[in-house]
């Protein structure tokens, strides 16, 4: 994708886009105990996996968002996931195709969640037979992050009337802009298929666009001397355990606060793009959280570092970790000849929650 953009051909966002449809997002039949319809809730697209077994009494129902840095990815992308999830656990499962970036920027994809997830809210009951005090949101990567935006978003809210989600299920979230040195982000730079670089790309993507800054903001000069220590109490190598520091870490000294850096990216500051950066009365509202995280991943630290702000504030947290993981694995189920045998058992494991909800 980039050798194509630099010869002038076509955009890498929209190289990546074709190659993901044609090779990685074949739809298949429903298989048998499935039912699977696509509609849209609101101008927004979703796909509704719905078990054609019985239930006792309102089922679960989880909205779930698609990662792909925001500006990637697709309900046909996600299929394979929401496929195994929703009959795993016999959970009711939206699948949201929200807008992307760069065509739609922040907070665009963010406003698509609401919107679904309210309707999905005010309907559950009567048009799928879902209970909706047992509605949870869910994503992987930049869907973790919408996830957990969403979640604080709503905890803002004064809508009586309408349920809450029960849980915030973050898949390998990417949860802050603000220091891209971390252990997992140095221990795993060049780890496929998220590297350090690409990163701070999508995140740009999502905000405005402007990659002349992309180096600045991988050596941390975008954040002003204040907000770093105001960020230090949640945001600090010394707040992860041992382990994580034990793989080649060497502490980086950041470079100097660049004023005009800090004024591109400054919305990129704000909660609902880092919601590990978010206010402690917002956090302690969120529902209970489920947390998966990869040790041969970047966005390692934040996963662990949000476990740890979430429990401060009283907020119940279900971590699983794996230890031979790498970011995007539960994209590799049941891919034919791309496929890794542990991506049904990270699969598993995000079922098995769920089924305690």
């Amino acid at each position: 994708g980039r050798i194509l953009e630099r010869l002038g051909l076509c955009l890498q966002v929209s190289f990546t886009r074709w190659f993901s449809a044609h090779f990685l997002a074949r739809r298949k039949p429903a298989p048998p105990g499935l039912h699977i319809r696509d509609q849209t809730f609101g101008e927004v697209p979703v796909r509704i996996y719905e078990p054609t077994v019985p239930s006792a009494g309102g089922r679960r129902g989880l909205v779930y968002f698609h990662g792909g840095g925001w500006v990637m990815g697709s309900i046909d992308t996600a299929d394979e996931i929401c496929r195994y999830i929703a009959k795993g656990s016999e959970t009711t499962v939206v699948s949201v195709g929200y807008r992307l970036a760069p065509e739609h920027r922040y907070p665009a994809p963010l406003d698509d969640c609401e919107v679904t997830t309210r309707h999905f809210l005010s309907v559950a009951e009567a048009e799928f037979g879902v209970d909706p005090r047992r509605v949870a949101v869910g994503g992987d990567s930049a869907g973790g992050n919408l996830a957990a935006a969403l979640c604080q978003r709503l905890a803002k809210g004064t809508d009586d009337n309408l349920s809450s989600p029960c849980a915030q299920v973050l898949i390998y979230p990417i949860l802050q802009m603000a220091d891209f040195s971390l252990p997992s982000y140095q221990q795993n730079h060049a780890v496929p298929i998220l590297f350090r670089g690409r990163a701070a790309f999508y995140y740009l993507q999502y905000l405005n666009g402007d990659m002349s800054v992309c180096q600045d903001v991988l050596e941390g000069n975008h954040v002003p001397e204040e907000l770093r220590m105001q960020y230090r109490k949640w945001l600090s190598p010394e707040l992860l355990p041992p382990e994580c520091k034990a793989r080649g870490y060497k502490q980086v000294e950041l470079s100097p606060h660049d004023g005009e850096v800090y004024h591109i990216i400054r919305r990129g500051l704000d909660p609902e793009v880092s919601p590990l950066l978010g206010e402690d009365d917002v956090i302690r509202r969120t529902p209970p959280a489920f947390i998966l995280t990869c040790e041969y991943d970047v966005l390692r630290d934040d996963g662990i570092l949000y476990q740890k702000r979430l429990e401060d504030l009283g907020v119940a947290v279900s971590r699983h970790h794996v230890p031979d993981g790498f970011h995007g694995i539960i994209n590799f189920h049941n891919r034919g000849w791309l496929s890794f045998p542990k991506a049904q058992t990270v699969l598993d494991s995000i079922v098995c929650y769920i089924n305690t909800l």
